[in-house]
């Protein structure tokens, strides 16, 4: 994800007022509802131990890493609290983005996040933090040094956790080939255009240890712009299926995509369906989503102002091969 600049490329086409708490608005005849209303992008979420749900953001409203939580997924309540209170030894203050938590064997959490690196500054490592206890609110305490970096690519950013049907752990995320670009369309508009594949790491069941090397299991093509982001991974019956979004995120074309595997390691097949587009549902710029692993809901961002992107919500129905909204 790269910072909000002035939108020059569309005029955003919701109106709506911004606030620091939850939006009142319900899910109504199937469609995405305002599920936090004040800028809260890249939501991931977890059920916590108390049977409630926790959503975690990009920063903002003054927090590194944002926190939400809801007893319902329909009405959430933005916390007044900072998830990621310290820092580790590689990152700057800035930029914490697609923050993402899994919980852990033992009753933990691990937070998955992208920093940016003092090696490289405006390129991003792939940071984990682990809970302090067994509250998903944190705090989390970072690791000193990151999971990936990649810099000599661009980059490492948007991890999301994934634990496999026989125990095995595994953390997808993005190399950054963008950041590094020609310029252009998210600076990766210009030929020749970078990669920006999408990567599978295998972890130790602490949820950060690597175990062997990363596999690549997506990657651009023309269809998908300059880029494709924002992994989140699901087994449903015997298929798996990878979420991500296509284009830039300030563009109208910035969607949420899928592909599908019969093994965890691919090939993944695209399916060209998307789940989420401008212009449906007066959605604008719809993107970052994370899926419920039980396949059933998903939480997204969307702008609802000049330079706010919202958190939406969604319920999600797997048939077959196809993932439909209902």
């Amino acid at each position: 994800m790269w910072p909000i600049h002035p939108l020059s490329a569309f005029t955003l086409g919701l109106a709506l007022t911004t606030a620091s708490s939850a939006s009142p608005v319900k899910a109504q005849g199937g469609a995405p509802w305002l599920a936090i209303n004040s800028n809260f992008p890249d939501p991931s979420f977890v059920r916590g131990g108390d049977g409630l749900w926790y959503a975690f953001g990009t920063n903002g409203n003054g927090k590194r890493v944002q926190v939400a939580v809801s007893h319902d997924f329909v009405s959430w309540d933005l916390l007044d609290i900072e998830a990621l209170p310290q820092l580790a030894p590689w990152e700057t203050e800035i930029d914490h983005w697609a923050p993402d938590v899994i919980q852990r064997d033992d009753g933990r959490y691990v937070m998955y996040y992208s920093g940016e690196a003092k090696e490289m500054v405006r390129h991003h490592c792939v940071g984990v933090a682990v809970s302090k206890d067994t509250d998903p609110r944190g705090p989390y305490i970072p690791n000193p040094e990151p999971l990936s970096c990649r810099l000599d690519q661009g980059g490492s950013i948007d991890p999301s956790g994934f634990l496999d049907k026989d125990g095995t752990r595994y953390v997808v995320f993005k190399v950054d080939g963008n950041s590094i670009g020609n310029g252009g369309d998210c600076n990766n508009g210009i030929a020749p255009l970078k990669p920006t594949p999408i990567l599978l790491q295998p972890v130790a069941p602490d949820g950060f240890t690597p175990v062997g090397e990363a596999v690549q299991i997506l990657d651009r093509d023309d269809a998908d712009g300059p880029l494709v982001e924002a992994p989140n991974l699901i087994l449903h019956g015997d298929t798996y299926f990878l979420f991500y979004s296509t284009h830039c995120f300030t563009d109208p074309r910035y969607d949420v995509r899928y592909a599908t595997s019969k093994s965890i390691t691919g090939p993944y097949v695209k399916t060209g369906a998307k789940l989420l587009q401008s212009g449906n549902f007066g959605l604008t710029s719809p993107g970052g989503g994370t899926v419920c692993g039980c396949g059933d809901r998903i939480l997204f961002h969307g702008f609802c102002g000049t330079d706010t992107r919202c958190t939406y919500a969604a319920n999600l129905s797997i048939e077959g091969d196809r993932v439909v909204l209902v």
